[in-house]
C-alpha cells in the first residue's frame, strides 16, 4: 500500500514540475537549444519580447557557483511565444544569451483571425 502511495506521489510531482521542453511537430525543443535551432524546429514565433538583465559574472566549479568580481554584466533575454492553435496550449520560450533556459506553458492558443488587433499608439497616449 505504501509503495503505491509513493509511486502516485512521485508521478504527481513529475507532472507538476515546470516544462523544460516541448514538441514542435516531431522535433523536441529543450534547454540548451539555440535560437536558430528553435527557429528551424518550430518556425517563426507569434510574438518576440526582448529585454536585458544585469548579473554578476559567475564561474561554476564542482557544481557550486563562484562570483567573479562585483561588476555587473548585461545578458540579453528574449521571450518567444508560440501559438499552437485553439486546441493546444501556447508556449513561451525564454532565451538568455541565445540559449533556451526555460519553457513555460501558457493558456490555450487562438486562431490568428481571432487575434485582437493592437490599437494605434494615439488611442492610448494621454499626452
Amino acid at each position: 500500500m505504501k509503495a503505491w502511495a509513493a509511486v502516485l506521489l512521485v508521478s504527481g510531482l513529475a507532472l507538476a514540475l515546470p516544462a523544460h521542453a516541448f514538441r514542435c511537430g516531431t522535433q523536441l525543443v529543450s534547454k540548451g537549444d539555440t535560437r536558430s535551432a528553435v527557429l528551424a524546429k518550430c518556425g517563426e514565433p507569434t510574438e518576440i519580447d526582448r529585454r536585458s538583465v544585469w548579473r554578476r559574472p559567475v564561474v561554476w566549479l564542482r557544481g557550486r557557483p563562484f562570483f567573479v568580481g562585483s561588476d555587473l554584466v548585461e545578458i540579453p533575454v528574449e521571450f518567444w511565444i508560440y501559438n499552437l492553435g485553439p486546441n493546444k496550449l501556447m508556449r513561451r520560450v525564454r532565451f538568455e544569451d541565445g540559449l533556451v533556459v526555460e519553457v513555460d506553458t501558457l493558456g490555450y492558443g487562438f486562431r490568428e483571425s481571432q487575434r485582437p488587433e493592437r490599437l494605434p499608439r494615439e488611442a492610448y497616449d494621454y499626452d
